[in-house]
């Protein structure tokens, strides 16, 4: 199988925290502004349109805090408008460097800047892009994650997609030190549109599951350019971590809210699902853990005590789970008055479904 099916795969964190969820647990938010004039995308990010946008926290590891910081610094800022959605990344680089050319070559295998898009946060349908120095594109839509049974459409393009890099230094010249590498990303919303789901271009006030992630690769000169060095795998540092050497984790990447605001003007205001929707992400991540443990699934979610941590929320039940000869199933439900108002499932093709 192609090398696609690698591990690679807010502002700030939100003041709000669920109880019985640690900062680190929480995925990052974002609040995307809307602007009257788009950026030009030439790889420079002296538009006006990004003045006044916020930068992302920092990048940090894949697999988050317990891993080193990164060696060099990655932030990204995102706005939009009725045509596009656009995102802004700086990438701290003493040699920046490139060798792919050809679109839709497997881009980690050079430097990168990725970004990867759930609209509906069901986990299937989902689509990533990749860039390097060069400018060259690679982007594919995905059915569910890798580790779900999923599989990839690289033939599938974003269409009307621009991008540019700009670099703050030189190109592919080892004997020179650079400062930077910036990127420009316009995604027109009718290329995702198809399989979104859900209203788009975005209504205000929608969330959708959005990641970056930079890859790294340590370099050694080859007569007089660049190549891997041998022996190292690549470093991957995300906006927002995964706990795993795996980007196709939606349930796990960061939440941006769109507002019809300009940029810089609202604050992020956390989903009312969020509470249910970490607890089922957390149990369903403690039967994969025990299935792969065991060689079978859990008899109950009694089998599976030490191996997650409950989320505690006002009118939230505990997760159910529910395992017969045609599949499993957990189930995650709040309540008001006694009812249950909604539920949330999942089995294992990983897709979130919602119910009422």
């Amino acid at each position: 199988m192609l090398e696609i099916m690698r591990n690679h795969p807010i502002l700030l964190l939100s003041p709000i925290l669920l109880a019985g969820c640690a900062a680190s647990d929480l995925p990052r938010t974002y609040v995307a502004g809307t602007v009257k004039v788009p950026p030009v995308i030439d790889g420079s990010l002296d538009d006006p349109a990004w003045r006044d946008a916020p930068w992302t926290a920092d990048f940090q590891d894949i697999e988050g805090d317990s891993m080193p910081t990164p060696r060099f610094r990655t932030r990204a800022k995102m706005v939009w408008d009725d045509e596009m959605f656009y995102v802004a990344a700086w990438m701290e680089e003493p040699d920046v460097w490139g060798t792919l050319q050809d679109r839709d070559s497997i881009i980690y295998n050079d430097n990168d800047f990725e970004v990867f898009i759930d609209p509906d946060g069901d986990s299937h349908d989902y689509y990533e892009l990749e860039v390097n120095a060069l400018n060259t594109q690679f982007d594919l839509m995905l059915t569910r994650p890798y580790r779900c049974g999923g599989t990839y459409d690289i033939g599938w393009d974003i269409d009307g997609l621009l991008t540019a890099v700009d670099v703050d230094g030189t190109l592919n010249i080892p004997d020179e030190q650079d400062e930077a590498w910036t990127m420009e990303i316009a995604i027109p919303w009718a290329s995702v549109a198809s399989h979104a789901n859900r209203a788009v271009p975005p209504l205000d006030g929608d969330q959708w599951r959005v990641n970056f992630s930079r890859v790294q690769w340590q370099h050694i000169l080859v007569e007089g350019g660049y190549a891997r060095k041998p022996g190292l795998r690549e470093d991957n540092w995300v906006w927002s971590q995964q706990g795993a050497i795996d980007m196709h984790r939606p349930q796990y990447w960061g939440r941006v809210m769109f507002v019809e605001d300009p940029p810089g003007v609202r604050c992020y205001v956390p989903a009312g699902d969020e509470a249910a929707r970490t607890s089922l992400r957390r149990a369903h991540e403690a039967v994969l853990a025990y299935s792969a443990a065991n060689g079978t699934l859990p008899g109950s979610m009694e089998d599976l005590d030490g191996l997650w941590d409950p989320v505690h929320a006002p009118g939230l039940l505990d997760p159910v789970f529910k395992a017969d000869a045609d599949g499993w199933v957990l189930e995650v439900s709040c309540q008001v008055d006694g009812e249950v108002s909604k539920s949330w499932s999942i089995g294992p093709s990983c897709k979130v479904i919602e119910s009422k």
